[in-house]
């Protein structure tokens, strides 16, 4: 029978840190005048296990430094030209036609390749087609296609031509009315003409983005430092001792550790209305930042309307995979529920499934426990699934649910090599990895030092010791087009 948890109790996500001393702060339940004498436990119990969530980073990528406010990269265009949204003027059964290119990206500063060099037919087109090129022409709604060879290519205002003719090799002439797709696929020229018209100049994708400064700090009088505690504190960094200000100072630089890794994760640029003055961060003097999550949003594939749990969702991601970087492995980070749909989904693809779980396939006996989970499979592509505590940890993103709520994310593993554009040259670059500024004399990369006059410090004469943290990075999504962001 089906059941769920009760409303109550439930796990508390009451913060354990306050800014300001509290009642909750304080153990006030014991009177040491009483002639009975508690029992008591002097080591903390450490009922949530460990705490802290940074490791994403540091298993898929890496740090390097940066010398600069603003980092950028060059990212390849694709190779080869192709065009889906193509007019015709002419009627079905044509023998020649005047294409018309209307794609979004045709313009004077075309993301994909430009025609340069002598060109009588377009001196400055916005469109990779030359005389003598052959090319499929597809109908987009799949009434056939046609091989054709163009055979002048227009100039339009500006010098920015969208226009070409074709003449078709089929004697039926056009399939229909279109529109169509067009690619080129090689060319054809008769005997003892002139060579290819014109040349092609490769175009790159430049990205950029920009390091943030995080700060924090933790502030304790002399007096509280030299005060003894009965609880034995214990954090996730190793710390021990009967001095409570050790507890509060530790969970502060573990809570910062944290804060560097999903700023890295979460950030967003500081945006303006369009057309209108400066609001928000913005006015503030903030520019943000771009995150993972945000550069994958725009600049990669974003699966939503729940996690894909059966062959032909994957399909459908391996489709889109095939289309962008082909990459041969990839680790899915995700939150339980979508684990258990990807184990749900494997499990369903044995025949005894069914009937009952099979021993000796999955390694599975009768002396040994069940084991019902996979760490990964391959279809076309290898996946592998790792369980992201940030996706569960229910004081971070565990337990939102809705629109735009993460259930994980597809990382390409390995390297590519990119065209940096500070070093000048091709370099190997992590996919995902993140830049801190430093130089010969400052490193910002992870900074922290005290101040004031208790706790071995002589820089102020007030009683207390504060320590500073502060952290200046960004992270850098190369080859975005090959992660997949899963959306609730």
């Amino acid at each position: 029978m089906a059941g769920n948890f009760a409303a109550s109790p439930t796990f508390s996500l009451q913060p354990s840190a306050q800014q300001v001393p509290l009642s909750t702060n304080y153990i006030t339940n014991f009177d040491f005048l009483n002639q009975y004498l508690p029992d008591t436990y002097e080591k903390e119990f450490e009922r949530y296990g460990n705490r802290t969530l940074s490791s994403f980073i540091k298993m898929v990528g890496a740090e390097m430094p940066s010398n600069s406010d603003l980092i950028k990269w060059a990212e390849q265009g694709r190779l080869h030209i192709k065009y889906t949204n193509v007019t015709s003027a002419a009627a079905a059964g044509s023998a020649t036609a005047t294409l018309t290119v209307v794609d979004s990206a045709i313009g004077d500063n075309p993301a994909g390749t430009v025609i340069t060099g002598a060109n009588p037919y377009n001196a400055d087109a916005a469109i990779a087609v030359r005389v003598g090129q052959t090319v499929v022409v597809s109908d987009n709604a799949g009434g056939g296609e046609n091989k054709a060879v163009v055979t002048s290519v227009s100039t339009g205002a500006g010098g920015n031509g969208v226009d070409f003719d074709v003449a078709y090799y089929e004697s039926a002439g056009q399939v229909s009315a279109g529109p169509f797709t067009v690619f080129i696929y090689g060319s054809e020229f008769e005997k003892g003409t002139a060579g290819m018209q014109g040349s092609l100049q490769s175009d790159d994708y430049i990205f950029e983005n920009n390091p943030i400064i995080l700060k924090d700090t933790y502030l304790v009088n002399g007096s509280d430092m030299a005060q003894i505690g009965w609880i034995e504190i214990s954090t996730e960094d190793g710390g021990s001792g009967y001095l409570w200000y050790l507890k509060s100072e530790h969970e502060t630089r573990l809570r910062f550790d944290d804060y560097l890794e999903t700023s890295m994760i979460e950030a967003v640029p500081a945006e303006n209305p369009a057309g209108g003055p400066q609001s928000g961060a913005s006015a503030a003097g903030l520019i943000g930042s771009e995150g993972v999550f945000h550069a994958v949003g725009t600049r990669g594939n974003l699966w939503s309307g729940g996690n894909p749990d059966a062959l032909a969702d994957f399909d459908s991601v391996i489709d889109r995979l095939d289309k962008q970087g082909a990459i041969e492995e990839n680790v899915i980070f995700l939150n339980r529920q979508f684990g258990f749909d990807i184990d749900d989904m494997l499990a369903a693809q044995n025949s005894y499934g069914a009937g009952g779980t099979s021993y000796g396939l999955f390694d599975n006996d009768e002396e040994m426990a069940l084991n019902l989970g996979f760490t990964g499979f391959r279809r076309g592509y290898d996946f592998y699934k790792s369980d992201w505590k940030y996706l569960n940890d229910p004081t971070m993103r565990g337990g939102i649910s809705g629109t735009g709520a993460i259930n994980g994310l597809l990382v390409p593993a390995g390297s590519t090599s990119v065209y940096d554009q500070v070093l000048g040259k091709n370099a190997k670059r992590p996919y995902l990895h993140v830049r801190y500024r430093a130089s010969e004399t400052e490193d910002r990369r992870y900074k922290t030092w005290i101040t004031g006059s208790a706790g071995g410090a002589a820089t102020t004469d007030i009683d207390e010791m504060k320590v500073n943290f502060l952290s200046e990075r960004c992270v850098c999504v190369m080859g975005a087009n090959n992660f997949v962001l899963f959306e609730d």
